[in-house]
């Protein structure tokens, strides 16, 4: 059997064993972290965070120093994708599946009073399901976004503690959803509490760190599911200040992504000061690229109690996605590209960048098996574990092919040529012409996506296309099979 050393920046990091798992491979770098004790989980989903909108990513007008020390302690991807708009992509990191096989295609239930609507169901198993199911303490605290109803949830789908809200966003400070009529989300567990007046981060900031205090003595399982740097873009002082010289709307934007920063850093500082942080593997993600939407309260009397006429958008979108086009709600790169950073210090190197493909789906797989927990009998994932590219920087991404659909809209990736399908013309894109319902797109150009070269490549398309139909029909469980589906 190999036992060769794999060094990066001349440290031996991970003793990769050929035909081994490399849980089982692997010596500890930390003689501090017990052996065999069982490693802790965090994952730190960010919400509406442009692809390059980190210092570790590019963007040096930023000050975000615990994204930052998470990519240096850890392995920070270039190509990763999660989804266009937040529910699918919280379903693949979740499940390690397409969100089309649970049948989140379209925005789920926000209210719990209201009759039952879109939720993920219960069949579907999460990585809290799995890890309740090994021993470990699990908890939620932040946004859930797969459904509201009482008969779903995440208290149905594996979380022994659970705080936040159930629906896409709420106002950071009276806790109410915005759009239309309004409707207050905020639980703990499956009970509507009321904290108005009480910044939703310090919140679940606060319950999260504390969740790690209770547990710090046995394995924990920590979905740290972040509402910001969404809409509204309500920040911490100090850092509207930090950013006065900065034009909008990268101003309000950059102090958002501070504040989201800042309570990374709150996270980690616990794991820090209890020793935890050598045996805990920390996934960083958003779910979609930065949004450009613009949003004001239409009615008098709403329920929130904000007047008519009250914006709670963006400012017009501040991300930065580099050469890449498009923001969330399109499929354009700029609306599915994300930061991802894998963090586990006693097991995995520190330092290192991989540009290969992986999505929000792998991250299913690879805890699993880095944690030694097998995939549950019975569960198809779509996720692909990506312990193979972190060992081996010329490893091939598991994804030859990559579709992701949602609504009417889809896209198929294979090599450098992409084509996206857009029913409404490209929803999300800031300050860019609306595409072509057909659009092909090659990633190699000096300005990817803005041309389209469907008309010029017609086999390609055609081609794409059917790889598309393929996939669509092998995700998509029969009863959910609807003309949506059709193409033209």
């Amino acid at each position: 059997m190999n036992t060769e050393i794999f060094r990066i920046n001349n440290r031996s990091l991970i003793p990769w064993l050929v035909g081994a798992s490399l849980i089982e491979g692997c010596t500890l770098i930390n003689p501090s972290v017990e052996a065999g004790k069982k490693p802790n989980v965090i994952i730190i989903l960010t919400d509406d965070h442009g692809a390059l909108d980190a210092g570790c990513y590019g963007s040096t007008d930023l000050y975000t120093p615990a994204i930052d020390r998470l990519a240096e302690n850890g392995i920070r991807f270039t190509q990763a994708y999660g989804h266009t708009v937040s529910c699918p992509a919280r379903a693949m990191m979740l499940t390690g599946r397409q969100p089309q096989r649970s049948g989140i295609t379209s925005w789920t239930q926000g209210d719990m009073n209201e009759p039952k609507g879109r939720n993920m169901p219960t069949s579907e198993v999460t990585l809290a399901e799995v890890f309740q199911a090994a021993g470990y303490r699990t908890g939620i605290f932040g946004k859930w976004h797969l459904g509201a109803h009482p008969d779903n949830g995440p208290t149905k789908q594996g979380f022994d503690e659970v705080f936040g809200l159930r629906d896409g966003f709420i106002d950071n400070y009276v806790h109410y959803q915005l759009h239309r009529t309004g409707f207050h989300d905020l639980y703990e567990g499956d009970t509507e509490v009321f904290h108005r007046g009480e910044y939703f981060p310090d919140l679940m900031t606060d319950r999260a760190i504390s969740f790690i205090a209770r547990n710090q003595n046995r394995p924990f399982f920590l979905y740290y599911a972040m509402n910001i740097p969404h809409y509204p873009e309500q920040s911490l002082d100090r850092y509207l200040e930090r950013y006065r010289d900065m034009s909008e709307p990268r101003r309000s934007y950059a102090a958002m992504v501070s504040t989201t920063d800042h309570y990374i850093d709150m996270l980690m500082a616990q794991l820090e000061a209890l020793k935890l942080k050598e045996n805990t593997i920390v996934v960083f993600m958003s779910d979609n690229g930065f949004s450009t939407e613009e949003y004001q309260i239409e009615m008098e009397n709403h329920l929130s109690g904000y007047p008519k006429g009250h914006k709670y958008g963006t400012n017009g979108g501040g991300g930065n996605t580099g050469n890449w086009i498009g923001s969330k709600g399109s499929f354009l790169e700029g609306g599915i590209r994300v930061p991802a950073i894998l963090s586990y210090p006693s097991k995995l190197p520190g330092g290192v960048v991989r540009d290969q493909v992986i999505t929000a789906m792998d991250w299913f797989p690879t805890i699993l098996e880095l944690c030694n927990i097998p995939v549950p009998k019975g569960v198809e994932l779509d996720g692909h574990s990506i312990l193979p590219l972190v060992a081996n920087p010329s490893a091939a991404s598991a994804y030859d092919v990559l579709c992701l659909a949602w609504q009417e809209q889809w896209m198929v990736r294979e090599g450098n040529w992409k084509l996206l399908f857009n029913d409404n013309g490209g929803l999300g894109i800031a300050n860019k012409p609306k595409l072509d319902q057909i659009h092909l797109a090659n990633l190699t150009d000096m300005q990817p996506e803005v041309i389209n070269y469907a008309s010029e490549h017609p086999e390609i398309v055609e081609h794409l296309t059917s790889l598309y139909q393929d996939w669509i029909m092998k995700v998509t469980p029969k009863e959910l099979l609807n003309p949506v589906e059709s193409l033209p």
